[in-house]
């Protein structure tokens, strides 16, 4: 029988522990300095092409995508190269790795990603993530659709997420109610997308960064939620 935790807290990876914000700016530099600027457009719009069939970002996926419409231009191996030996732990936000450790003190962390099979569970290992919460990760396509899947791995009493995405904090809390907090660090484009942002209710704790959250009692954090 699965024992039933105190709290569970849901955690992002991107922009919500990792600045993919930056990252992705390292790989647009990364392709200018291998590309044209038409070749660099075509990677980016069979990128947002690949997306939009599978539901979330696929970088590695696009890269294998071009190469088959020019299967003898070797500078696709430099592109995947780099994504592949990326140093992610220089992009994590200031204290998110001691607040995984101050988590594990209050409940149980867990990561809650979207993304893909290969890359973001790449990430999740690279930047010290996966050891940091014991190897609960668990990354979906849509994370808003396997809710029950999350609880039958992870029951608890109470739940927060943290998530610098405000259609996701919204989503979830329309499920789970006051069973859940949310939490919403303003970080990466989405979080700074006002006219996306205005379009669902208040988080329940707002914080400007990652961080800041260390700053905060479990209990004030678990009656937060409204």
């Amino acid at each position: 029988m699965t024992e039933i935790a105190q709290t569970v807290f849901l955690i992002d990876i991107d922009n919500t522990l990792l600045d993919n914000d930056q990252v992705v700016l390292d790989l647009k530099q990364n392709l200018s300095e291998l590309f044209s600027k038409e070749s660099q457009d075509r990677y980016w719009s069979i990128f947002e092409k690949l997306r939009s069939e599978q539901g979330y970002a696929d970088y590695l996926g696009a890269i294998q995508r071009y190469r088959i419409e020019d299967p003898r231009d070797t500078r696709f191996q430099l592109i995947s190269t780099f994504l592949l030996e990326y140093p992610f732990r220089n992009r994590l936000y200031p204290g998110a790795l001691e607040l995984l450790e101050k988590l594990n003190e209050w409940g149980t962390p867990v990561i809650l990603s979207d993304g893909d099979a290969v890359f973001q569970p790449h990430k999740a290992h690279c930047s010290g993530i996966y050891s940091a919460v014991e190897g609960r990760v668990l990354i979906y396509i849509h994370k808003e659709q396997e809710l029950d899947d999350v609880a039958q791995r992870f029951p608890a009493e109470h739940y927060v997420l943290i998530d610098d995405k405000p259609r996701l904090l919204h989503a979830i809390k329309k499920a789970w109610g006051n069973k859940l907090t949310t939490v919403f660090p303003v970080q990466g484009h989405y979080a700074h997308d006002m006219q996306e942002v205005n379009k669902y209710p208040a988080p329940d704790i707002t914080v400007q960064k990652i961080g800041d959250l260390l700053k905060y009692d479990i209990a004030d954090i678990i009656q937060s939620a409204s």
